[in-house]
This record gives C-alpha cells, sequence and structure tokens, in this order.
C-alpha cells in the first residue's frame, strides 16, 4: 500500500524551480488573506492570487441521494444534523478497539489503513447544496448513451475492470489500477477521495503549476495562448491550457489517456478557478463527452486552506515497495502449481 514519509524539502524545492525559471517574477509570494474586502487577492503583477495550499473534502457526495430527490439545498438544520452525525461516527471509529490475542485464520482479511489514516471531513459544502452536481438541476449524473453502455459492459472493459480492483488476477503489470503501479491517482478533474486531498497551487505571469499530494502529481498550466498538444499525443494529465476571465481561472484540458472515470478519451474538460474569498477557493468544472454521457455536466466544489503546518509532505508511493511485484509472482506461481 502507498505510504507518506517525513516532509521532502527537495519536492517542494523543485516544483518552485519550475515556476522560478518560468519568470522572474515568480518568487513573489502570495499576498496576505488581509485584503481589501472590496476586490480580489491580487498578484504582485495583477492577476487574481490562487496561491497557497488547499483542502477539498467534504461529506457532500458527487450525487444527491435518491431520497432527496427535487431538493436542492439542505435547510441549516439538516446540514447541522448531517455534520454531527459525521462527527459522532469519527469519534466511534477512532474509539478504543478491543485487542486481538488469537491469530486470524489462514487466509483472513488482515485489514488496511483504520480510521486514523483517512481524511475524515465533518462539513457539508458552505451552500448546503445536497450534491457537488449543480448542472443537470436534478444533481445527477446525466444517461450514459448506447456507445458507452456497449463499451462498459464489453468482456474486455470488464475483465480489465476486474483486475483492476483485485477480483481477478492481472495477467501483467498493465492491468494493475494506476494507483497500484504509483503512476497516477485522482485524475483530473479531482474529486476528494478518502485521504490526500490537499494542493498546493504556485503561479507567475506565464503559468499556473498544481502540486497534488496524492502521489505527487504536478500539472503546468500554460496561460500564453500556446496550441493544445497534437491530437495523437496522449498524457495522464491531458493537454491543459489556461486564460483568465476576469477574477477566474478557465483551464481547457484535451488528450487525456483515460478521461475523466467512465469517459471516452475524447472527453473536453473545463475547470474554473475563482478565489471567493481569503480562506475559500471555487473549483467549478464541466465534463464534455458526447459519446460518454448524453449531455455536459457540471460540478463544484469550495476549497479552504489544508489544516497543519503549511507545508505538503512527500506521497512515498513506491519506495520500499514490493507489493505488484509479489502479487505478479505469486499469482504466476500458484498458476502454475494448478497447472500440473
Amino acid at each position: 500500500m502507498p505510504y507518506r514519509f517525513l516532509a521532502n524539502p527537495g519536492l517542494v524545492v523543485a516544483v518552485l524551480a519550475l515556476v522560478v525559471l518560468a519568470s522572474p517574477l515568480a518568487s513573489a509570494q502570495a499576498q496576505t488573506a488581509a485584503s481589501d474586502a472590496a476586490g480580489p487577492l491580487l498578484t504582485p503583477w495583477g492577476d487574481p492570487d490562487l496561491q497557497g495550499i488547499w483542502n477539498n473534502f467534504t461529506i457532500t457526495p458527487l450525487e444527491r441521494p435518491a431520497n432527496l430527490a427535487d431538493q436542492e439545498f439542505l435547510s441549516a438544520e439538516e446540514a447541522a444534523a448531517l455534520e454531527q452525525r459525521a462527527a459522532e461516527g469519527i469519534k466511534r471509529e477512532n474509539a478504543p478497539s478491543e485487542v486481538r490475542t488469537e491469530p486470524l485464520p489462514v487466509g483472513g482479511n488482515v485489514g488496511a489503513y483504520n480510521s486514523y489514516w483517512t481524511e475524515q471531513g465533518t462539513r457539508v459544502v458552505p451552500t448546503r447544496r445536497t450534491s457537488l452536481i449543480v448542472d443537470p438541476p436534478n444533481g445527477r449524473l446525466p444517461n450514459l448513451t448506447p456507445e458507452a453502455l456497449a463499451r462498459i459492459t464489453s468482456p474486455e472493459y470488464r475483465r480489465l475492470a476486474d483486475a483492476k480492483d483485485g477480483r481477478v488476477p492481472a495477467n501483467g503489470p498493465e492491468e494493475m489500477g494506476l494507483s497500484e503501479r504509483c503512476l497516477w491517482y485522482r485524475g483530473i478533474p479531482s474529486f476528494p477521495t478518502g485521504y490526500n486531498n490537499n494542493y498546493q497551487i504556485f503561479q507567475n505571469r506565464e503559468f499556473v503549476i498544481i502540486l497534488q499530494e496524492h502521489i505527487h502529481d504536478v500539472r503546468v498550466i500554460p496561460l500564453d495562448g500556446r496550441p493544445h498538444l497534437a491530437p495523437h499525443v496522449r498524457q495522464w494529465a491531458g493537454s491543459s491550457r489556461g486564460r483568465w476571465d476576469g477574477d477566474t481561472l478557465v483551464v481547457e484540458t484535451t488528450n487525456l489517456t483515460g478521461g475523466v472515470s467512465g469517459s471516452s478519451r475524447d472527453v473536453r474538460l473545463v475547470e474554473r478557478f475563482t478565489r471567493v474569498g481569503p480562506e475559500r477557493l471555487q473549483y467549478e468544472f464541466t465534463v464534455d463527452d458526447p459519446s460518454t454521457w448524453t449531455q455536459p455536466w457540471t460540478a463544484r466544489i469550495f476549497m479552504r486552506p489544508a489544516p497543519g503546518t503549511g507545508v505538503i509532505y512527500e506521497y512515498a508511493c513506491h519506495e520500499g515497495n514490493y507489493a505488484a511485484e509479489l502479487t505478479l509472482r505469486s499469482t504466476r506461481a500458484a498458476e502454475a502449481a494448478q497447472s500440473k
């Protein structure tokens, strides 16, 4: 399993060096949060200031729960009750547990991370929406197209999905999940998950750079109007190009290798980053993939300053991790024994 080491200053310095090389103005840091309430926070060169270490965790689900039907917003009382329930759940999970004195049966489940290692939020989004999806109005993902249904139900797709989720043995490392191979985890757009929901944003006149804590991915987003990569060039992070629209950074991403979860390779993603307060960053994205969903869909998340010391810690994913190799070797050995 991936794990985290103590802080590695070299990782942060490397990202900072990339910014410094991009522009002599890059050494300017984010302005203090004490700004004129009449206007946005600005960089020394006049662009909206998005810099900082942000966290996007929330207990608000991506899709509106079916039992809420057409209810777009929670009442203040409903939101408070949900947050109280989440806090009580965390308290129960962190309570002392019974110490095991007998060994597990052979082949028993030894478990994985307990609640100490997970990021356990207690807050709904500040707007009290019942879903992160804001369009379609019902707060649900659009229907899948016939093409998408055929794709995700095909034997080839199901075989790879089962291998990535550990339901069937992988034939090789290429069939294992990207996170197992420490290549890529959250994808774009970036949804909240069980832990490591932290992002550090750097910027100068020419670039915005986003360092993602989980598997330490770095997105470099040019602002100079350059064209996207050629269509045949695919990357896990795609080809991102940014521009300012008033106080909002608009980033268009194409050329994704795997696309958004469930989408085709031709998906087009538009993200919008807006600093809506000293301690709030609005992150909105629209997913447009006519071969997967019957219409585009949009979600909105609010980021807050990450708790802690203001340092991104290294996510050391493969150092000393032999799980992938040993999993494949043991599977091949078991198959060889069965064939005798």
